[in-house]
């Protein structure tokens, strides 16, 4: 953020008014969606929270050696704003932040921002109908709140017996230490996951030893990490219908994955073998080989690409780890078969907080129901957007919006279609809030659960970050794209208790 928009943002925190009508939790992709819409349809009175000094969210905050999305460039961005610009087919995460800053600019948004606002707790108010939002400077009041806190905001820590203890340095890959230098270090890695295949292979060269301790194989497909040509950044720059056409085949030819994951399983045996071609390919020793095998159906678990992975865990000074860590010591991590490792730096590629939404602690509905209380037999959501007891609350990429296959910009934009229509509808005269109906809400998760039956997530073999610690998937949307499009196109009053102002109901 430049010294300018900093003091916008500064100034926007001095003088603007503390009761919005609405605030927006979050500045990443959903935040920036709700808040271009809301200025699209003239509405102005909100603001963004944001706990951080610039928009981007996770591709802000996720730094660390080798960073990159996992979905192609074309594809990984509003489509209202594309970018023809993309260096390569899959955009390292400095292009995509820096993508995100120029959508501030473009649509105005950051004199809305309240950057290093740290949202603390969000009560609803029931005498006013409004939420009241207390942040590490100061409080506001919204008739609506919007949550655009991601699934991947909050990093999740293992929890290993003497962690506590560890003197060297330790740190997660989405708070990644860029001071620390790692040339020569006896590195450990615990996890296996999108992040770790992805760093791994940068910092393999520069350690003196790395330990990567893995619980369950990944399955790892190739990826095309070519540059895209001159040619196609004219042909974009000039004919942007060309550019929304190949978008268009990306997605449709990606939509196409769900047959396999929920539609037959079996599907994904195709997939499976190329897999395994591009395994023995890149892997000669069969004893890393086997070590490296899933033994579970693909797509159970994230698929995950990378064409440098493997042959950095071919290298001499790597040791793949499969045996389970049992403690953690000062200087040493030590498994299941006594076996003791000294190192001098721990990296934690160990996920987020994703069926435990660290928000649900600070969001206070009802009767004052905390919403962790609310979802103490699990996470849910009326379209993955409303909870029961929570008026004129909507979340973006909430419970079971999630993706194994495509764009979760796809995802966020059909939310936003929901939701800015649900604003709408709440700023009608008369009305104070609307609450989504428990039934609606109850019979919405049980197909969407039915759904999951049958599917590569439910009958894959595996545990994934996509399941609670009771085993149910309340991570993944279970069938097409499409389908959530349509049913978030408008905003179904007739699911809500809509309720009249206060001063209605006194009369």
């Amino acid at each position: 953020m430049t010294q300018t928009q900093r003091e916008t943002s500064a100034a926007a925190t001095e003088t603007g008014p503390r009761r919005v009508r609405v605030a927006i939790v979050g500045s990443g992709f959903s935040g920036m969606g709700v808040a271009i819409k809301l200025r699209e349809a003239g509405i102005d009175d909100f603001v963004i929270l944001e706990r951080g000094a610039d928009f981007g969210g996770t591709w802000r905050d996720n730094t660390y050696p080798g960073a990159a999305c996992d979905v192609p460039s074309l594809l990984y961005s509003f489509s209202f704003a594309p970018n023809p610009d993309w260096s390569h087919a899959f955009s390292p995460q400095p292009e995509i932040f820096a993508y995100l800053r120029r959508c501030g600019q473009r649509y105005g948004l950051y004199r809305f921002a309240r950057f290093d606002h740290e949202v603390r707790g969000a009560a609803w108010d029931e005498t006013s109908r409004l939420w009241r939002i207390d942040t590490s400077q100061g409080q506001y009041e919204a008739r609506v709140m919007i949550s655009a806190v991601g699934p991947l905001s909050e990093p999740s820590l293992p929890d290993i017996p003497g962690i506590e203890s560890f003197q060297g340095k330790l740190f997660h890959s989405a708070r990644w230490d860029h001071e620390h230098d790692l040339t020569g270090d006896r590195v450990a890695v615990i996890g296996t996951g999108a992040s770790s295949i992805q760093f791994v292979p940068q910092i393999v060269d520069k350690v003196g030893k790395l330990h990567l301790f893995q619980r369950t194989a990944p399955w790892i497909i190739g990826r095309s990490e070519r540059r895209l040509s001159a040619v196609e950044h004219r042909t974009y720059q000039t004919f942007p219908l060309a550019q929304k056409a190949v978008r268009a085949g990306i997605y449709w030819s990606r939509e196409l994955f769900v047959l396999g994951f929920a539609k037959n399983p079996k599907l994904m045996k195709v997939a499976e073998r190329l897999s395994r071609r591009h395994l023995v390919k890149q892997v000669p020793d069969r004893a890393l080989r086997k070590k490296l095998t899933p033994s579970y159906t693909m797509g159970c678990k994230r698929i995950l690409l990378s064409n440098n992975y493997y042959p950095a865990l071919s290298r001499p000074n790597v040791d793949v780890v499969t045996d389970r860590i049992v403690e953690i010591r000062p200087h040493s991590v030590v498994t299941a078969d006594g076996t003791e490792r000294e190192i001098d730096t721990l990296i934690l590629g160990t996920g987020f907080h994703v069926t435990d939404m660290p928000m649900a602690q600070w969001i206070t509905g009802r009767d004052g129901v905390l919403l962790a209380d609310a979802w103490k037999d699990g996470v849910q959501a009326y379209k993955g957007t409303s909870v029961n007891g929570f008026p004129n609350m909507f979340m973006m990429i909430g419970p079971n919006t999630g993706l194994g296959h495509n764009s979760m910009v796809y995802m966020i934009e059909s939310q936003l279609n929901y939701v800015l229509d649900a604003i709408k509808y709440v700023s009608r005269p008369g009305v104070s809030d609307v609450d989504v109906n428990p039934a609606a809400e109850s019979q919405f998760n049980v197909d969407v659960q039915k759904m999951l039956e049958g599917t590569v997530w439910t009958t894959g073999g595996c545990v994934s970050w996509y399941l609670d610690d009771n085993g149910k998937n309340t991570t993944v949307w279970p069938t097409f794209t499409a389908v959530f499009r349509q049913q978030t196109r408008h905003f179904d009053s007739q699911a809500y208790e809509v309720r009249s102002t206060p001063a209605l109901v006194d009369a």
